[in-house]
This record gives structure tokens, C-alpha cells and sequence, in this order.
């Protein structure tokens, strides 16, 4: 790997003058679609391949289970009300696995999502979610909300993770993001989940700014740059990158708490989807856990890592 020699390692554009908004709320179907299209992009020649077509067909079953779901339940004023006054997320997250256009939306991707297993041990997990209860679906569902990973196979972790980003996506997307606040270092402001990597925009009026983007729900939260999103240090801030690519992603590591954030640089790669290139760039986690340090985010395609 290679290390930058400034704190600075990624470029911004010289006389633009960035006002980004703190948040961007998804809109479920590009979403979907985007994130399809570059899984599909990347795929050819990848060492993970058959894995990025599995999640492509995925995003593409996500997309297509959005038609004719029911309304999606949104916090009440209230709710949203006291959460910014607290500075807690918009989405009670505890309450998702019992909400029932959630269970709704579990049926609509599962059947989605029939063609998309690539292997027969995948197959056997969908059919066994399909005919599964409420109190087992309610219980993968918080086991991905929670990050707790024991006892479940990758394959029952995604189909519910999927569904749940269905779900998180859509009540994302109703909120006002102009009545967003921060919640902490970490911390997507809408669901309270983690991101999976973060992401230096290139878009007109935010060109160079710095964008955290969530794993589940997909709004993306704007954070400065070079602080660590795990404990909000600004001191033992380094980049680097793998050995031979083309700079659009790297890693920033904090010495201050063992820990490591992909990021990815659209100014540089303009296609790049936070969710898909995190997992087409395992191989850089690898290498980075390989020396010891912790990933800070989270990625339910990626049990493990």
C-alpha cells in the first residue's frame, strides 16, 4: 500500500465555493438502480465477480420490490420534534423489526429476489425465509440492526439486510433533511447506524466536500474531513491507498483509536456507489486488518470484515 504524504491527499477544486447541506435523503429507486449498475460495472474480472453479480441482482430485486408496497409509516412531527431535540435520529431503529410494512416488504423482496441466489446453499436460506415466522424474521432483522452476527449465515444476512434497506430507504426518503441534526461522530442522523465508507463529492455548490454514507437507510450526512468518523480525533490522520490503483479509493486510518474508514473519491471515479465499491474493494480491507486495525464501519454484505 502506499501512504500519502499529507493530511491532505485529495484534491478540491480551486476557487468553488462549497456550502453542502448537512444531509441527503435517498430516493429508493435511483438508489437501487445506481447501486446495480455500478455492481454490474465492476463485476467482469473481479476476484469477487460471482459475488458483486449475486449483490447486483439483489439491488436489482430491491428495485423491483418497491412497486406497489404500502406507505411507508414516517416518525410523526412529535417523534421528530424530540428526536432533534435530544440529537437523536429521525428512525427509532427499534422499532422496524415489529413495524408491519416492514413484514410486508420482507415478502414483496423475498419473492423479488427468487432468481437472484447464485449457489444452492443461498437458495435454501431464501426458501427457508420465505417460509418463516414473524418471530424468526424479527429476530435476523435485529441481529443486522445490532451487527450481531452469530449464529447466521452470510446469505440470511443479506436477504434480510435487503429487505430492511428497502424498508430504511423508503422512510428515509420521507423525511425533511433540512431538519436533520447531528447525532454524533459515526452516527447517521437519519437510522443511527453506521456508515459503510464515506465519500468526497464532486457535486456543483459541495465539490470536495466530505460525505459519510449509510449502510442501511442510504442518506448520506456531511463530516469534515480528516477526522476520524469513529472517535472524532483530527490528530494521527493518514491515508493510503492499494498499491497500483488509481487513487479513487483509499483508506483513513486514526492512530488514536486503531481504526480505519474507507474512502472514496467521486471527484476522481464520478460513478463511484459508496455500498457497491465497499464491497468490490474487500481485498483493501484485508490487507488493512492484516495490521491489526478495526474497520468503523459496517457493511452487511461483509460478514466478518
Amino acid at each position: 500500500m502506499t501512504e500519502s504524504a499529507s493530511l491532505q491527499p485529495d484534491p478540491t477544486k480551486i476557487g468553488e465555493v462549497s456550502a453542502p447541506p448537512f444531509a441527503v435523503l435517498p430516493n429508493p429507486g435511483e438508489l437501487f438502480e445506481r447501486r446495480e449498475a455500478r455492481l454490474r460495472h465492476l463485476a467482469p474480472g473481479h476476484p469477487l465477480e460471482t459475488f458483486l453479480l449475486f449483490a447486483a441482482d439483489i439491488a436489482k430485486a430491491q428495485r423491483d420490490a418497491l412497486r406497489e408496497l404500502p406507505p411507508a409509516v414516517a416518525p410523526t412531527q412529535e417523534e421528530l420534534a424530540r428526536a432533534r431535540e435530544f440529537a437523536m435520529p429521525a428512525i427509532d431503529r427499534a422499532q422496524l423489526p415489529t413495524d408491519p410494512v416492514f413484514f410486508e416488504t420482507m415478502n414483496r423482496f423475498f419473492a423479488a429476489a427468487e432468481g437472484a441466489p447464485a449457489n444452492e446453499e443461498a437458495r435454501r436460506t431464501l426458501a427457508a425465509l420465505c417460509a418463516s415466522d414473524a418471530a424468526a424474521r424479527e429476530r435476523l432483522a435485529r441481529a443486522v440492526l445490532n451487527r450481531d452476527e452469530s449464529g447466521e449465515n452470510l446469505a440470511g444476512v443479506v436477504f434480510t439486510a435487503a429487505a430492511l434497506q428497502v424498508h430504511m430507504t423508503r422512510l428515509a426518503a420521507r423525511l425533511d433533511a433540512v431538519a436533520l441534526v447531528p447525532v454524533g461522530d459515526g452516527i447517521c442522523p437519519v437510522c443511527g447506524g453506521p456508515p459503510c465508507a464515506s465519500m468526497v463529492v464532486g457535486w456543483h455548490g459541495a465539490h470536495g466536500s466530505r460525505f459519510c454514507a449509510c449502510a442501511m437507510c442510504g442518506a448520506l450526512w456531511n463530516y469534515v474531513r480528516i477526522r476520524c468518523v469513529a472517535c472524532g480525533s483530527t490528530k494521527g490522520i493518514s491515508y493510503s491507498a492499494a498499491e497500483g490503483s488509481d487513487e479513487a479509493t483509499k483508506v483513513e486510518r486514526c492512530a488514536e483509536c486503531g481504526s480505519y474508514l474507507k474512502i472514496f473519491y467521486q471527484t476522481l471515479s464520478p460513478h463511484v456507489e459508496p455500498f457497491a465499491d465497499d464491497i468490490a474493494s474487500l481485498g483493501l480491507d484485508m490487507l488493512v486488518l492484516g495490521e491489526g486495525m478495526r474497520r468503523a464501519g459496517y457493511n452487511p454484505f461483509l460478514l466478518g470484515y
